[in-house]
């Protein structure tokens, strides 16, 4: 037994023995599973896409509020909507967090405080006053990461000397050096270049209404507190990069004056590489923290402001947010290519039919945004592979990733389209474009290959906790689940790899930790999703472990949740409110062990069917997917509503594999469906749904 520290309720586990009477469907479930189909088709956009909104903290409105004091042009309109924003996030301790019920966090509460204050908040509002306390109880301004610090450094509020240094320099190092700038993970890079040119102007831009931060630094600006903290140990790689931060601040000097022997070239660079990163893309990156870091660098640059690339740079970041009568938010990119993916999949495998014209229209938006371009993963992957592969937003040219374009063609492989062959030829570039990007492990990361070099962590700038794209079991997993359902054999050598992989990355505990969403919940499900595409004996005990630790973390309400504190301490694993999204991969990494007739299954699939709203949605107010462990975290909105229907999809796949005729009539064109449904020479026979799964 345990207790979910959030919903204060016992938790239980269900033996192996423990089975539900009934497998079969029940007249609910349906109800439920097409009062969900139902929600998701009438929310696909004309073009036929879906695109749910990205919610995070208040940070990113807090960051807007201070360039728009830096940049000397305020909308005071907005800035009453921001206000409203950061003060209803507050919470009533005075501080801000970085996920829904998470503690006060010194970043997000110092960045609230600070927008507040440039606004005009006065510093004795009630509410000010809590915030200066618990931002003093955090350890105040000097326990900011280093990003906070440079931009409190453009409204001089904390000094550039204790802001380590990024070295324009950096992108002249070529590959033939062992660490250099293609070993940092792609949205770093994308955040560093415009960082690294402000940090060579160090353009600072005191406020007009003289705010300032005095009252945050606990003991002055005493250089005990502003100076990064050493290693007690006099010899490692942290005093090493101290000490190299301090060489670099010297060699500033000489480059403020001119001097500096590559600093004119390594400038130029920086800034023809941000502006090549431009084109193709919706802001560079696609996203917040590298798009409004580019938009300071180019007025730091001496850009106009009329200059089309400052306008171009302003109407992105603009297009981010989303303004109503009283308040204003911002998302931190768009997700409508990984969304979109994911409901065709969800609706596909419920028993919407393979022809139905929002699903072809679907599967055509997804085949035009195929990126048929060498971009930066050339560096890390120089594969002789044509080039293929999809990103997460509208449009991000140069950051094809791994994740999404396994997503898209789980997706694709549903759905014929009105021209099968063009599918077929967009499945197959991207299956092998993704295939070369298997790490030296045997696993997948993210964007790049063999992102993985520990000694970046060490650097003065990397406590952002997002230098490496290391390979992860969640996305590795995914892999070999598109492989099974394609009919790869696990004695291929990249799917023995991937497998090898996924069983080193266990836990004692029988759970898999889940990189990309929330968190051992996320990675289980996915893992055991997973070896039961690729067909694996699934009553093997590592197999079984997995299960039954979904099992143990089963909440009395049926439900599973967990939270973001998980990432900081494994003690909470599986612990949290029970949300839709979580319950139903909680759901599909149990049913991927084969028994639907377990009690903990229907008691979870009465816990979605209990708790859906009328219209076929789900309310879910926590977090459950992950930007950059313990600093940075997604809720992405529409997975609430998609992943409930694949669970109730693959419950009821199940149970017709066990007592075939169970499925209700209207859905008879599941049962009929075959290889020359999905493509008429027979290309895809391995993915038809009553072989595999």
């Amino acid at each position: 037994m345990g207790v979910s520290v959030a919903t204060d309720t016992a938790r239980f586990g269900t033996s192996p023995q423990e089975t539900s009477p009934e497998i079969a469907v029940w007249p609910e479930f349906d109800a439920a599973l097409r009062r969900s189909q139902n929600y998701l088709l009438s929310i696909q956009k004309p073009e036929g896409y879906w695109v749910g909104e990205l919610m995070v903290d208040s940070t990113l409105v807090s960051d807007t509020i201070a360039y728009h004091h830096w940049n000397g042009k305020v909308d005071e309109r907005w800035q009453r909507k921001a206000v409203n924003h950061i003060f209803s996030m507050q919470l009533p301790d005075g501080g801000w967090n970085i996920y829904h019920g998470g503690p006060a966090e010194v970043n997000a509460t110092i960045k609230a405080y600070l927008a507040l204050k440039l606004a005009g908040v006065t510093v004795t509002d009630s509410r000010m006053l809590k915030a200066r306390e618990m931002a003093l109880n955090l350890g105040g301004v000097p326990r900011m990461n280093t990003f906070s610090k440079l931009y409190l450094a453009l409204l001089g509020l904390y000094p550039w000397k204790y802001v380590p240094t990024i070295p324009c320099e950096v992108l002249l190092i070529g590959k033939w050096f062992h660490v250099n700038f293609w070993d940092m993970s792609n949205w770093s890079r994308a955040m560093l270049v415009p960082l690294a040119i402000i940090n060579h102007f160090k353009p600072t831009r005191p406020p007009k209404n003289n705010v300032n931060l005095d009252e945050l630094y606990p003991h002055g600006f005493h250089e005990r507190d502003l100076a990064l903290a050493p290693d007690p140990d006099k010899i490692s790689l942290r005093n090493f990069f101290l000490w190299l931060d301090r060489l670099h601040k010297f060699a500033e000097v000489f480059a403020q004056n001119g001097i500096h022997p590559f600093r004119k070239s390594a400038l130029k660079k920086c800034e023809n590489w941000m502006l090549e990163r431009f084109e193709g893309s919706d802001g560079l990156a696609a996203i917040f923290p590298a798009m409004l870091n580019s938009l300071i660098a180019l007025k730091a640059l001496g850009y106009a402001d009329d200059h089309p690339e400052v306008l171009r740079a302003e109407r992105e970041l603009k297009r981010l947010e989303h303004e109503d009568a009283t308040s204003v938010r911002i998302e931190p990119c768009f997700s409508p290519v990984w969304d979109t993916a994911i409901v065709t999949i969800c609706l596909r495998e419920s028993g919407i039919s393979s022809d139905h014209p929002k699903l072809k229209r679907a599967a055509e938006w997804l085949m035009e945004k195929e990126i048929r371009f060498k971009g930066d993963w050339i560096h890390k992957n120089p594969a002789k592979v044509e080039p293929s592969g999809w990103v997460f937003e509208y449009s991000n040219t140069w950051n094809p990733d791994v994740d999404d374009t396994a997503m898209v063609l789980l997706a694709l492989r549903q759905v014929p389209t009105d021209n099968p062959a063009k599918r077929d030829e967009c499945f197959q570039r991207g299956l092998k474009w993704m295939m070369t990007f298997q790490c030296k492990d045997g696993g997948w990361a993210a964007f790049d290959k063999d992102c993985t070099k520990n000694i970046l962590e060490k650097v003065p700038f990397a406590d952002h906790n997002a230098m490496l794209d290391p390979e992860c079991a969640d996305i590795t997993a995914r892999i070999l689940e598109l492989l099974g359902y394609e009919g790869w054999s696990a004695s291929n050598r990249q799917v023995a790899d991937g497998l090898d992989y996924i069983r080193r990355q266990q836990e004692a505990d029988g759970s898999w930790y889940g990189r990309w969403g929330v968190n051992y919940i996320y990675g289980t499900w996915q893992v055991l999703r997973g070896l039961a595409a690729m067909k694996i004996d699934m009553n093997q005990t590592w197999i079984l472990k997995g299960r039954d630790w979904l099992e143990s973390v089963q909440h009395v309400d049926g439900g599973w949740g967990e939270r973001c504190n998980t990432y900081d301490d494994p003690v909470f694993k599986g612990r949290g409110p029970s949300t839709a999204s979580q319950t139903a991969w909680a759901l599909m990494g149990l049913l991927a062990c084969g028994d639907p007739s377990r009690a903990s299954i229907r008691r979870g699939f009465e816990y979605l069917i209990r708790t859906q709203n009328a219209d076929g949605s789900w309310t879910e107010d926590e977090i459950t997917g992950t930007g950059f462990p313990k600093v940075f975290y997604l809720k992405y909105d529409m997975y609430r509503n998609a992943w409930p229907l694949l669970a109730f999809a693959t419950h009821r796949q199940l149970i017709e594999r066990k007592q075939p005729g169970t499925r209700p009539e209207v859905d008879r064109d599941l049962q009929t469906m075959t290889s020359a449904a999905l493509n008429g020479n027979g290309h895809f026979a391995a993915a038809t749904r009553t072989e595999t799964r």
